[in-house]
């Protein structure tokens, strides 16, 4: 990943927050038919390991699945509040006028060697923890359980685990901080008249660049 310094991150708590809170990744890894690339829902281990552990599923028929048996490295890729940058909210538009658009966003990459799991208890376990990250906001949330055991006994038989132990992680931020002040006042506060959708990104160009007040 390109990090210039600005927007460099590297605290293991701030990139696996982010994963936590935004936990489809894209999996990429390279096999004998070329790159292989598909978004799945994970689960962060932060404890288990130097930099932590991954465990997420993929479908049985899904060629990835057994592709992944076979090699040493992938790559799972995390965004988090991400969008696009009008210059007209510069300062500087009205100042100079050099100004272009961009976008910001916020970015994980996480590397290590896939394990393809095909245990049903630790399936189960996987799938329960999954559903449960998710379900545990709402205000009657749903359980595994719930649904008829043989029915869930099928669904785990169309599935493998996966598991990445974490070997190499790294994070970019890119939320304005290369701007000046006036500038990124300006980011914060077209984002917020933008609405709810804008606001974590509002929030997260706030608290990078140091912005009064946002």
């Amino acid at each position: 990943m390109y990090q210039p310094v600005a927007f460099a991150e590297d605290r293991p708590e701030i990139l696996h927050d982010l994963i936590r809170t935004h936990p489809l990744g894209l999996l990429v890894s390279a096999g004998s038919q070329g790159l292989i690339a598909d978004s799945i829902p994970f689960l962060m281990y932060p404890e288990e390991g130097e930099f932590g552990l991954l465990r997420g599923h993929l479908a049985r028929a899904n060629p990835h699945a057994a592709a992944l048996r076979g090699v040493d490295d992938c790559l799972v890729a995390f965004t988090g509040p991400q969008g696009y940058i009008t210059p007209s909210w510069y300062a500087a538009k009205a100042e100079h006028g050099k100004v272009v658009p961009t976008w910001n966003y916020a970015a994980v990459h996480v590397w290590g060697q896939p394990r393809v799991i095909d245990d049903t208890s630790w399936l189960r376990r996987l799938v329960g923890d999954l559903t449960q990250s998710q379900e545990q906001r709402r205000a009657a949330p749903w359980a595994v359980e719930e649904a008829p055991a043989d029915y869930i006994d099928g669904m785990l038989r169309a599935i493998v685990g996966v598991e990445i132990p974490i070997r190499r992680i790294e994070g970019k931020f890119k939320m304005s901080q290369n701007r000046a002040m006036p500038d990124r006042v300006g980011v914060v506060d077209g984002l917020r008249a933008e609405g709810a959708l804008s606001e974590p990104l509002a929030a997260l160009v706030a608290l990078r660049g140091e912005v009064s007040g946002g």
